[in-house]
């Protein structure tokens, strides 16, 4: 598991290009063998979730950022399946209500946060402001934001501020106990069409595609840009980017979930310990049941 983070943790963002990550790769592991270990690694994390829960000192937020049909709803279902639902809350993020667009950009997704001893997931993410509205700029003149009544008044400068904005959101929160994972599921475009095709032959799959994918498709550059530029600028050693390869689902959710696992494990948590007073009412609490 450590392999996996080493592999697929972003920490050379000086030099970091995602044209240098592989989308196909499966680090020697084959499919026939995928479901047995997947469900070992679940089984794994849904014990580490208890002491997280008993602990009631971290929380741990995991943002899944994606091009779509990168299978981000799966790995999120595959890998989260053996957690307990009360220890766990996913959210999927879609365009900004109006009320939305009355507070700042973080609001709504701070809103959503995991409480202390639960797990939180993210589908899509506050990256989505410096993603789709990178590639949108027109987006920004609804945040009817000061000094923005133009799309000429969106420059380098903006981006920076909101990278930054965006560091020390996540800062004060792994300074407050919120362990945080940033996966990227790296999709190939080939393999988009490919899924893209299915969605559209296979009728029980018909409800997955949308027209509008289409235009994004054709930004797909402007969006590796944009998903480049905001892991150079965000990925840090207390709030990393993973950058996983989507080719291969099956493979997807093997590297979600071992990283998963190991944070979990890095974090050493342990059951807490009853004071002197509390062991001694468990002992005559025994007493009292096994004399009924």
């Amino acid at each position: 598991m450590k392999d996996f983070i080493k592999r697929f943790k972003v920490t050379d963002t000086k030099d970091f290009k995602l044209s240098k990550h592989d989308t196909a790769e499966t680090a020697g592991y084959k499919k026939d063998e995928a479901e047995d270990i997947l469900t070992s690694l679940i089984e794994d994390t849904a014990k580490l979730q208890t002491e997280l829960y008993a602990a009631n000192s971290h929380s741990l937020l995991i943002i899944f950022q994606a091009m779509d049909a990168a299978g981000k709803d799966s790995a999120i279902a595959h890998t989260m399946s053996g957690l307990n639902p009360q220890g766990c809350q996913v959210f999927s993020f879609k365009q900004p209500s109006a009320e939305d667009y009355d507070h700042d950009f973080l609001w709504r997704h701070y809103k959503a946060l995991p409480e202390r001893g639960r797990i939180g997931i993210h589908n899509r993410s506050h990256y989505e402001n410096v993603l789709v509205t990178k590639v949108y700029p027109e987006y920004l003149l609804k945040e009817k934001l000061p000094g923005i009544t133009d799309l000429k008044d969106v420059g380098k400068k903006f981006w920076q501020n909101r990278y930054e904005s965006i560091r020390n959101f996540e800062k004060h929160l792994t300074a407050n106990g919120t362990i945080i994972i940033k996966f990227f599921l790296h999709l190939s475009k080939g393999e988009q069409k490919e899924r893209f095709l299915k969605r559209i032959e296979e009728k029980d799959k018909n409800w997955k595609f949308a027209f509008g994918d289409l235009q994004d498709r054709k930004k797909w550059g402007d969006y590796m840009d944009a998903y480049e530029e905001a892991i150079k600028e965000t990925s840090t050693e207390d709030s990393p980017w993973y950058v996983v390869p989507a080719d291969k689902k099956w493979f997807t959710r093997i590297a979600v979930s071992s990283i998963i696992l190991q944070t979990l494990k890095d974090l050493n948590l342990k059951y807490p310990e009853l004071p002197h007073g509390e062991l001694e009412k468990l002992e005559e609490a025994k007493r009292l049941l096994e004399q009924e």
